[in-house]
């Protein structure tokens, strides 16, 4: 084996980690000469599920509030570092790439103490506890967005991204798309997305918007995240409102939808790829990171960016945007303006590099 990748959590590791090994196999490099290292969340699915070897490894993350739990990580780390240190020998591991989260811990320590070059991503403009800590030690550190902060060695890259959206054409699958899920043409579509994993906040605000809308034609597409969708009632929606728990094949959704209302996390970089003007709603968790990443797209023009707390504002913010047509073509040159799609490519040739 000669590469390892450790991504757990969310989308938003998970598939930028998949994007570098896709990549790698692109170049040449054997899927079971690609390793990935996680937890038993997404990961656990999506990467056997690729055809790629998977080691599971138990995590847990630290509560940045008083918490017992933190008693018992320095335990769990020492026990994960020796797990990945014996897959690591075993399996002949000489690059690793850590794509940020708890998982990064355990296995850029484990490679440096194997002597393994290592290198982090950092998607998002503040690095996130692990990078900061782990990042001292890399080789270098793919960051997303110039002047990232917290991490050394940045090299800017961008963020990887699925290989169907690098070139999302939304012309040419837009009937495929409207079709799909079910929306008349007409409709203004407004995409909605938590994360993989959904987003509370945003769902209580769209099942708020639904059954008060008095603006422009509108239709919802909705992504709730799959333990969500059973919660959510469309009973008295003043507008086609299609509610979906998870969409595997993205370059749908985002072909589907005119204007999106989402998180500020990873999935930026999938918003600035396919050209699609976003209302975004950064999560106060993490540090914060999340409203870093939304003001560089607002600042950029590709975004409007609204904080949790001014959810009650969302009904005029989408009203203003869906009647403006200018306005969201604007926004989408600017998001097209700042994507970098080369992203996979040019971290997996330097891991090959870095392998020689």
């Amino acid at each position: 084996m000669s590469y390892a990748i450790a991504a757990a959590g969310t989308g938003g590791h998970v598939y930028p980690g998949l994007a570098v090994a896709s990549e790698l196999v692109r170049m040449g490099v054997p899927r079971r000469d690609v390793l990935f290292i996680g937890g038993d969340r997404l990961e656990a699915k999506v990467y056997p599920a690729g055809g790629f070897p998977f080691c599971s490894v138990k995590l847990q993350s630290l509560k940045r509030s008083l918490s017992a739990d933190n008693l018992r990580l320095p335990a769990v780390l020492r026990s994960a570092v020796r797990q990945v240190r014996g897959e690591l020998r075993e399996r002949g591991v000489r690059v690793a790439l850590g794509m940020g989260s708890y998982v990064t811990v355990p296995v850029a320590w484990a490679a440096r103490k194997e002597r393994v070059p290592y290198f982090l991503h950092e998607q998002n403009g503040e690095a996130g506890l692990a990078n900061k800590v782990m990042s001292r030690w890399a080789v270098a550190t793919f960051v997303a967005f110039d002047g990232t902060r917290g991490v050394r060695r940045p090299e800017l890259v961008g963020t990887p991204i699925r290989a169907n959206l690098t070139e999302h054409r939304r012309s040419d699958l837009r009937h495929e798309a409207l079709t799909r899920y079910g929306i008349e043409p007409g409709n203004v579509v407004v995409g909605v997305f938590g994360g993989s994993l959904g987003a509370g906040a945003i769902n209580d605000a769209i099942a708020h918007l639904a059954t008060t809308w008095s603006g422009p034609k509108i239709a919802l597409l909705h992504l709730a995240g799959e333990r969500n969708v059973s919660r959510i009632d469309t009973t008295g929606s003043r507008v086609p409102w299609i509610v979906v728990g998870f969409e595997e094949s993205m370059e749908y959704f985002y072909a589907a939808s005119d204007l999106l209302i989402a998180r500020a996390g990873g999935s930026v970089a999938e918003i600035a790829a396919t050209h699609t003007p976003s209302v975004l709603v950064p999560g106060g968790f993490g540090g914060g990171h999340q409203t870093s990443n939304a003001t560089a797209m607002q600042r950029a023009g590709a975004a409007v960016m609204l904080p949790e707390e001014r959810l009650e504002e969302l009904e005029e913010v989408i009203g203003r945007l869906v009647g403006d047509a200018s306005a969201r073509r604007s926004m989408a040159r600017s998001a097209g303006a700042i994507a970098r799609t080369d992203a996979a490519s040019r971290i997996a040739t330097r891991l090959i590099d870095t392998h020689g």
